[in-house]
């Protein structure tokens, strides 16, 4: 969980003519599945993806990812630079002790939306709990289930001679034998 401090500021808000004034603000913020499937029904396009989102997208995420409860909607109009940095750095974080080879990590090329990885989830038996863990935490899960429900890679000839080769050398040594 991220908590980050909007500064108090004041801003003219044109359609009602007035000024706007808000007071500094702290809100608690979580990258999960929860969030995900809110922005994405909003927005409905994926948010996984490596397209640029705009400013209004970006600020409507972390409104997505609000835990804090009767959050003013003004203040995320206050949200600064310095913020948006906070928790982009938070969301980028793996949130995990788990490290793959690069050749483990890969989902298919297929876009990737809050009901790919729910079906996934149901897929693997995933508890519906773990929709609230950070999100990067849960994709490694994810792929961790995917890895273990894998069938055991069969040897290839060269590993397979290596190994034999290696345990017949030990039965030598062990019965003190030549052949």
């Amino acid at each position: 969980m991220l908590r980050i401090k909007i500064p108090a500021f004041e801003s003219f808000d044109e359609a009602k003519n007035e000024f706007v004034y808000s007071m500094e603000a702290s809100i608690q913020l979580e990258h999960s599945l929860v969030s995900l499937s809110k922005w994405e029904s909003k927005w409905q396009k994926p948010f996984l993806t490596r397209d640029e989102k705009t400013t209004e997208e970006s600020i409507d995420y972390i409104r997505c990812m609000t835990v804090t409860q009767n959050v003013n909607p003004i203040v995320y109009s206050g949200i600064t630079s310095e913020n948006i940095r906070e928790v982009t750095e938070y969301i980028e974080s793996p949130m995990t002790a788990t490290k793959f080879k690069k050749e483990s990590k890969t989902f298919n090329k297929e876009v990737i939306t809050a009901e790919i990885i729910y079906y996934w989830m149901i897929t693997l038996n995933i508890p519906f709990e773990c929709q609230k863990w950070h999100l990067n935490r849960l994709l490694t899960l994810i792929n961790v289930c995917n890895i273990k429900n894998q069938p055991q890679k069969k040897m290839g000839q060269h590993e397979l001679m290596h190994r034999n080769a290696s345990l017949n050398a030990a039965r030598r040594q062990a019965l003190n034998t030549r052949g």
